[in-house]
């Protein structure tokens, strides 16, 4: 919004902000020369005072789009764990002076580079921001092998993964899990996981094993659903009733199947947070709707959008290779009252 004598210039931002002009327009146009914090403090200014700089003009000489490349799968079970990252990433982009464009391709399949190949082609964007990674994820490769700028949220499971990323820690997070669900005296902790190799599933996966294993528990009491909804959680806590000896918690990989779970549980004249515990994943709005709550892990989706474009700001030509593991937060009510301790409230907080 322009200011009654005219346009907001740099000057005014770089007076509001505290800085030198030549720090507002880097931040504008070169904003890996300046640290994080002053980046977005003179984004606050930028957007406080309306300042709007000539785009046009400015990618002209920068040779840029102004683009920032999001790919959104087509898909049967929208997530909203993701809707919520995107509109959150899309705000963090527009802070920087950029905007998201959306585009659909494959993922997870040998021509799942097409749609970014002919993007780069076009010079429509600036770089990629990726999501849904898949295991051995053919993208982060062909991106860093053709020097585009992109950041992953999420890791593909290789140990040489290319470029930088941003993740939950999700293998901490279950074992932590594990070990609070133990407090309250279960030993017969099941898991239910999702179809498909991403690498969340597995890094939940292998946090449960280690937790049991930490413990001395059976790490054998084990299902994947077949979908990520709560019909599929309830056929998956059927498979659990039916064995010999029955689970007295349920670590599931999201809300949905947590959910399916936990009425299955109900169904089968259990009491859910009594006889069977049972947590969930993402802190949905999933979790308000069982009797008592559910108890269920947040993750920190302001930081990953945050985190996602301090670390594509940082990256000029070549892509890096710094990875940002953040933690999950557990959030204890009626389906598993869980006992948090010091050292779960200090760990959500120091990192």
């Amino acid at each position: 919004m322009a200011r009654p004598g005219g346009p907001v210039t740099i000057r005014q931002v770089a007076l509001h902000a505290g800085v030198s002009r030549q720090t507002v327009s880097n931040v504008l146009n070169a904003p890996d020369r300046v640290d994080p914090a002053t980046r977005r403090r003179v984004r606050a200014s930028v957007e406080a005072l309306g300042y709007r700089p000539n785009r046009n003009a400015r990618n002209l000489a920068a040779r840029r789009a102004g683009l920032i490349g999001y790919c959104v799968p087509v898909t049967n079970t929208p997530s909203s764990f993701m809707d919520r990252f995107l509109h959150l990433l899309t705000a963090e982009v527009e802070g920087s002076g950029r905007h998201v464009l959306l585009f659909t391709s494959a993922t997870n399949t040998a021509g799942a580079v097409d749609a970014y190949a002919d993007l780069v082609a076009q010079r429509a964007v600036d770089g990629f921001v990726l999501a849904n990674t898949v295991d051995q994820d053919p993208r982060h490769q062909w991106l860093a092998d053709h020097d585009v700028p992109f950041v992953s949220f999420g890791r593909t499971g290789n140990d040489d993964q290319p470029g930088p990323w941003v993740d939950l820690d999700g293998a901490a997070v279950c074992h932590r899990l594990v070990d609070r669900l133990h407090d309250l005296g279960r030993s017969r902790i099941a898991f239910v996981g999702g179809r498909g190799t991403t690498a969340q599933n597995l890094e939940r996966l292998r946090g449960w094993k280690a937790g049991c294993t930490a413990f001395d528990l059976p790490a054998d009491r084990l299902v994947f659903a077949e979908a990520d909804t709560v019909e599929a959680g309830g056929v998956a806590m059927r498979d659990l009733l039916d064995s010999e000896v029955i689970p007295d918690a349920v670590i599931a990989v999201s809300d949905p199947l947590a959910v399916g779970v936990h009425r299955e549980v109900r169904r089968q004249g259990l009491r859910p947070g009594t006889d069977v515990a049972v947590t969930g994943f993402d802190d949905s709005p999933l979790a308000s709707v069982v009797d008592g709550g559910l108890t269920s892990v947040r993750q920190p989706v302001e930081r990953f959008a945050r985190t996602v474009v301090d670390l594509l700001e940082s990256t000029t030509g070549a892509n890096g290779d710094r990875g940002v593991l953040l933690p999950g937060e557990i959030i204890s009510r009626g389906s598993a009252p869980i006992r948090l301790t010091e050292q779960d409230l200090n760990e959500w907080e120091s990192r």
